[in-house]
C-alpha cells in the first residue's frame, strides 16, 4: 500500500493538533527561573505556545494547521482552523512570546529545534493567502534568525544525536525560510552545513537509540541535499552511504519498534519512523519510506504522549513537497 495525505487524513490531523495546542496540561516547561518572581505557569509565560505538552510541539501543532488549511481550504474544519489564528496569533500575544526571550538564562530556549519549527511556521504563515499571521509572526520568526545567526559560527561542532538538538534537521528547517527572507542566514547555513558534514564518509548508522525521534543519518543526509547542487550531492551522498543498494546499513532500513507508547521517550520512536519516511521519500527510497509508515501511522492518536506531536511528522512524511529539500 502507497500511503497518501489526502483530504480526510489531513482532517483527522488537524482535529488533532487543534485538541490540543490550546490544551494548557499537562505541560513541561523549557524554563530557567532567575527567582521566585518566575514561578509561572505556561499561559502566563507563552500567550500563544503553551499548549501541546511543550512550546515546539504547539509550534509545529500550529504549523500542522496551517498546511491543512492551505492545501485542503474546502475542509469544513478551516472556519475552527481561522478562528484559532484570529484568536492567538495576534501582534500583541507575539510581543509576549518576544518579552519571554528577553529574559535572562533565555539564550539556549528551544535551541535549535524550536527556533527551526518557528521559522517554518512563518514560512508556511507567508504562504496562506491572508497576510496578517505571517505579519504578525515576522518579529518573532526574527528573533529566532538572529539566534541563529549568532549561534552558527559559534558552533565548532555539529550535534548528531537523534533528538532536539540535532544540528542537521533544524538547517533543514531553517534554511527553507532563509531563503526567501534572509540571504546573509541561507548563506551562512550553506556554509556551515558544508563545514560540518562534507566529509563525512561511509556512515554506519548505529542507530536507533532509545529515545531518537530523528535519524542523524537521514537528517544529515537531507541537509546536504539541500545546500549542495544535485551532481554535488550525488557525489557526497553515494560516499557517505554507498551501500545503500545493498540495503546497509541495515539499521537504516529497519522500522523502530515501540515498546510502549504511554512512555514519552520511548514513544519518540514513532516518531523516528515518520521522519524516516519522510527522508526516505525525498532520497528516492520509496519502498523504505512506506515500512516506516506502516510501522507508526497507525499510532499518531491514542496516548497523550505521542499525541501532542506525532501528526506533524505523519504530516512531513505523507506531504511529499514538506519541507523537502530541492
Amino acid at each position: 500500500m502507497t500511503h497518501r495525505l489526502t483530504a480526510e487524513t489531513a482532517a483527522r490531523f488537524a482535529e488533532i493538533a487543534l485538541g490540543h495546542v490550546r490544551q494548557e496540561y499537562p505541560h513541561k516547561l523549557d524554563h530557567v527561573m532567575d527567582g521566585p518572581e518566575d514561578v509561572a505557569g505556561p499561559s502566563a509565560l507563552h500567550p500563544i505556545f503553551h499548549g501541546s505538552f511543550d512550546w515546539h510541539s504547539c509550534v509545529h501543532g500550529y504549523w500542522l494547521l496551517m498546511r491543512v488549511r492551505r492545501l485542503f481550504p474546502d475542509l469544513p474544519v478551516r472556519e475552527r482552523i481561522e478562528a484559532l489564528f484570529e484568536d492567538m496569533l495576534t501582534p500583541a500575544k507575539v510581543a509576549g512570546e518576544l518579552a519571554y526571550l528577553d529574559r535572562a538564562y533565555s539564550g539556549g530556549f528551544e535551541r535549535p529545534y524550536g527556533w527551526a519549527w518557528l521559522l517554518a511556521l512563518h514560512r508556511e504563515a507567508q504562504r496562506q493567502d491572508d497576510p496578517a499571521w505571517a505579519h504578525a509572526l515576522a518579529p518573532l520568526a526574527a528573533a529566532f534568525a538572529q539566534r541563529f545567526s549568532a549561534f552558527l559560527p559559534k558552533l565548532t561542532y555539529p550535534i548528531r544525536t537523534g533528538t532536539h538538538f540535532n544540528t542537521a534537521f533544524a538547517l533543514v528547517l531553517a534554511l527553507d525560510w532563509a531563503d526567501e527572507n534572509d540571504a546573509g542566514l541561507a548563506g551562512l547555513i550553506r556554509t556551515r552545513a558544508r563545514d560540518y558534514y562534507s566529509g563525512d564518509r561511509d556512515c554506519q548508522a548505529w542507530e536507533p537509540s532509545g529515545d531518537d525521534f530523528l535519524s542523524p543519518a537521514l537528517a544529515e543526509a537531507m541537509c546536504m541535499k539541500g545546500v549542495l547542487e544535485n551532481q554535488a550531492f550525488e557525489i557526497w551522498f553515494a560516499g557517505f552511504l554507498p551501500r545503500l543498494d545493498s540495503g546497509e546499513p541495515a539499521t537504516l532500513f529497519e522500522p523502530a519498534r515501540v515498546s510502549d507508547r504511554s512512555d514519552g521517550k520511548i514513544a519518540h520512536l514513532d516518531g523516528l519512523n515518520l521522519s524516516r519516511a519522510w527522508c526516505w521519500r525525498s532520497l528516492g527510497r520509496a519502498g523504505a519510506a512506506e515500512a516506516h509508515l506502516d510501522a507508526s501511522l497507525p499510532h499518531v492518536a491514542g496516548d497523550y504522549m505521542g499525541e501532542h506531536w506525532l501528526a506533524t511528522f505523519a504530516m512531513l512524511a505523507l506531504e511529499e513537497d514538506a519541507l523537502t529539500p530541492r
